[in-house]
């Protein structure tokens, strides 16, 4: 592991150094804050060392450079007698912990890196995680996937509610993934709601909650998805095929930002932004009657229509890859390479299950294929 001392005093930065090394650690130092900043911001560090009161740049403003450059490190403040009231509110501001001079204290300094170090490592599993979880990559490179990418960056940041329009299996709940990832809500709940798949009895239950006793499986009280995702994203999946009677209520929602769970008439404030995504037209279905105008307009602040992977061929060989890639490595089993004469076949093909048939596709190329994917492999188990 990889530790950097920020320090402008040269004793105290070669006296922490050895004892930091005497633990088993890597040590790099810095003799001011600018030097550190830059050095923290280029290299990855388990734990930077830290001192407050420093000339040009002091701890605090090296701490803040860390924080605005997107450094994770754990930082641990070195203060001085007087320094104690600057050291709380290093903390404040993200420190991890301080030590106070005169660095005497080995066994203190072995635990809190200890501690600082294991807290870097589970940052790092975290993120792992969040990205398995998630599956937020946008694999392609052709200007239709690229123009839902820009349109993910300027509309992510602010709270407009977005309508995501796409065929079954283009990715319409990756682009509310994004949409939520790269949100000032990142860190609150994101929440999915599948619409189709729950009964129309229910879904108000489900939406909205509902009290103990309000019907007869009501066993006890129950947070709907709303009260659930209060400070985060409501994902709203198939949306086209919600009751009217609940779309009268998720309008409600919208417009008022207050529900009222099934079977009680007090109201709940709720701060949700909601994201919703449907595979049919609902201009057709407001003239059908199946859809509220009012509520069509209330979720389509923003509009945004995933392309089909036939209007996006251009990005087939880079997906094949990807899946190839993450389905060997989630079951073990060898990677393939694909001929040059399959992967135009496999490009060629009209895909009207989309991304979702694509990846089911490598896979089943992958089991069934001997050492190499080859082009009679896919006109025997594709075409």
């Amino acid at each position: 592991m990889k530790i950097l001392i920020i320090d402008d005093e040269r004793f105290i930065r070669n006296s922490l150094s050895d004892l930091v090394s005497v633990f088993g650690y890597d040590v790099e130092t810095a003799e001011d804050g600018q030097q550190g900043l830059a050095m923290a911001v280029k290299e990855h560090y388990d734990a930077i060392f830290c001192d407050i009161k420093m000339p040009n740049m002091n701890g605090l403003e090296v701490l803040d450079g860390l924080r605005e450059q997107g450094v994770d490190s754990a930082v641990i403040m070195i203060s001085g007698h007087g320094d104690i009231d600057t050291a709380v509110e290093c903390i404040k501001k993200g420190a991890f912990d301080f030590i106070q001079k005169p660095l005497q204290d080995m066994n203190r300094i072995q635990i809190t890196l200890r501690n600082a170090t294991e807290r870097g490592s589970l940052i790092k599993e975290t993120k792992v995680l969040k990205k398995k979880v998630y599956g937020q990559e946008m694999i392609g490179e052709s200007d239709a996937i690229q123009h839902v990418r820009d349109i993910i960056d300027r509309v992510a940041p602010t709270d407009a509610r977005v309508l995501i329009l796409g065929a079954n299996g283009t990715g319409k709940e990756l682009v509310a993934r994004n949409l939520h990832l790269r949100s000032q809500r990142s860190g609150a709940p994101y929440i999915e709601v599948n619409c189709a798949a729950i009964p129309s009895e229910l879904i108000e239950s489900e939406l909205f909650g509902h009290e103990k006793g309000s019907f007869t499986s009501a066993v006890k009280q129950h947070k709907g998805k709303f009260e659930q995702a209060d400070g985060g994203t409501l994902f709203l999946d198939e949306i086209g095929d919600m009751s009217l009677a609940a779309q009268a209520k998720v309008l409600r929602v919208l417009q008022e930002k207050k529900l009222s769970r099934v079977g009680s008439d007090k109201d709940i404030d709720v701060d949700v932004r909601v994201i919703a995504a449907t595979n049919k037209d609902l201009r057709k279905e407001i003239e059908e009657k199946r859809f509220r105008e009012d509520l069509y307009h209330r979720l389509s602040v923003i509009v945004i229509k995933v392309p089909s992977l036939d209007e996006r061929k251009s990005d087939i060989p880079l997906l094949v890859s990807y899946f190839i890639e993450r389905i060997c490595s989630e079951t073990g089993m060898p990677r393939r390479e694909v001929d040059p004469d399959a992967m135009q076949l496999l490009v060629d093909k009209s895909w009207t299950g989309n991304i979702r048939e694509l990846r089911n596709v490598v896979e089943r190329l992958l089991i069934l294929s001997g050492s190499r994917i080859t082009a009679d492999d896919v006109r025997a188990y594709v075409l």
